[in-house]
């Protein structure tokens, strides 16, 4: 997802278990979601994944992961041994220890793949990772007007910034790009934005 007029062009789509999925987690603070379980791969205990995350090694290097299933207060550990991406299906196929035939597979259909808030990759110039970003204020670089907060970012082929309005419950989208967003603050809690007419009218 490299932009070269972005700015954080390639960002770390892993994300916090969503507050409003069936599966609860008290700590999820200390876990970053990177792919649901969605079927068996054929008869030999290998699954399909469906990635929430810009980093293949998520799913192709062998190491630790940890899975969160319905009705599970805390992730259990498990090894991945190994994975491949489907062309044209945006799906990995992985391999986890201990899963040798399909109904295994099949039992962990729906599961959550986590991995520690820790454990985020380094990311390089004008990247970012997606949950430094929520939260963030967003302020008009020209008269420091505020405009509102990020409350998301959208993936549409450029990343769009989804922000609440500043004193209201409409939101609009803003292309996080350089020209339009030339300055992200993250140790100040803010980005400046300098919009062309009719944007934030939409």
């Amino acid at each position: 997802m490299n932009r070269q007029d972005a700015k954080g062009a390639k960002k770390e789509m892993e994300k916090v278990p969503n507050p409003k999925s069936k599966i609860q987690n008290p700590k999820s603070d200390d876990w970053l979601e990177i792919g649901t379980i969605v079927a068996p791969q054929g008869l030999d205990g290998e699954v399909r994944v469906y990635p929430d995350s810009d980093f293949p090694e998520r799913f192709l290097v062998p190491g630790k992961r940890w899975l969160l299933c319905a009705g599970e207060d805390e992730p259990q550990l498990v090894e991945l041994l190994g994975g491949r991406y489907v062309e044209g299906k945006n799906l990995y196929v992985i391999r986890l220890a201990g899963v040798k035939n399909r109904n295994q597979a099949e039992a962990l259909r729906g599961c959550k793949l986590l991995v520690s808030q820790s454990d985020r990759p380094q990311l390089g110039d004008d990247e970012y990772h997606v949950l430094d970003l929520i939260g963030l204020s967003v302020f008009m670089q020209e008269s420091g007007e505020k405009v509102g907060e990020v409350v998301s970012v959208v993936s549409a082929g450029n990343d769009l910034l989804e922000v609440q309005l500043h004193q209201s419950s409409k939101t609009i989208l803003i292309p996080f790009v350089k020209a339009i967003a030339p300055v992200v603050d993250l140790d100040h809690g803010r980005i400046e934005i300098t919009p062309p007419d009719g944007l934030l009218e939409l």
